[in-house]
């Protein structure tokens, strides 16, 4: 029998995180561990989502902790997965998404596949991806991703009437009150700007903008340069006039 080497040590909790704190879905995954481990790889998929955002190169280590603690478990694989592709390593969060596939049987993360694809430099690779069965499966909110990254490939082949057309079918029909509308609206919008239509893409840029509530996009920004509106940054000029 191979003996086992030296446990790695694993990036602290913060007080407080007790696990509970994930969804059910999750929970349900790792009901195949053993009580005490289901615990620990749940306090560490807590830490990766508070810290994804804020630390990803912290947030790597708990994610790394808990796959090495559950690597057949499809949420501790996509935590690394998904931490891997926050910080641009495409090849391994590519590796980390075809495996959540595998186990789970769940195409969710295929934009993100396709995605990689895309930054790896294999364009028709990731054209290919995004036109397979398991893309007409896909949620609609997973079908806008998917869309407005094959609209981004798209334009890298200079292909910028494709990439709006590629979107004209969901953008028509969306709801604006969905989650991903304001980010099909921008996307749509920059397309239509780069085909050489700035009074299609003020439209859009403005629905985005109506639609953006949490302020996911700069799409407002993004009317004012259409509009010919300039910021002004009053204290800077304050500090270039101390008499005023």
């Amino acid at each position: 029998m191979t003996p086992r080497g030296p446990r790695l040590p694993e990036p602290a909790i913060r007080e407080g995180v007790t696990g509970f704190e994930i969804d059910r879905a999750v929970t349900n995954q790792l009901r195949t561990l053993s009580k005490e481990n289901a615990q620990g790889v749940a306090q560490h998929l807590v830490m990766v989502a508070e810290l994804l955002d804020v630390d990803p190169e912290a947030a790597l280590a708990h994610a790394e902790t808990a796959a090495r603690r559950a690597g057949r478990v499809p949420a501790a694989r996509e935590a690394l997965g998904l931490v891997a592709y926050r910080l641009g390593d495409w090849a391994r969060a590519l590796s980390e998404f075809r495996t959540v596939r595998r186990l789970s049987g769940s195409s969710h993360l295929l934009p993100l596949m396709v995605d990689c694809e895309r930054a790896l430099g294999r364009p028709t690779k990731a054209l290919e991806l995004s036109q397979s069965d398991e893309a007409r499966t896909l949620a609609i909110d997973d079908r806008v991703e998917l869309a407005i990254v094959v609209s981004g490939i798209r334009r890298d082949l200079g292909q910028l009437d494709a990439a709006v057309a590629g979107l004209t079918d969901l953008v028509r029909r969306i709801s604006p009150g969905r989650p991903s509308a304001p980010r099909l609206y921008y996307a749509y919008a920059d397309a239509t700007l780069a085909a050489g239509d700035p009074a299609g893409a003020r439209e859009w840029f403005a629905r985005a903008a109506d639609a953006d509530h949490e302020l996911t996009t700069d799409a407002a920004e993004r009317l004012d340069e259409l509009d010919g509106v300039e910021a002004l940054d009053l204290l800077a000029d304050d500090a270039e006039q101390p008499d005023a």
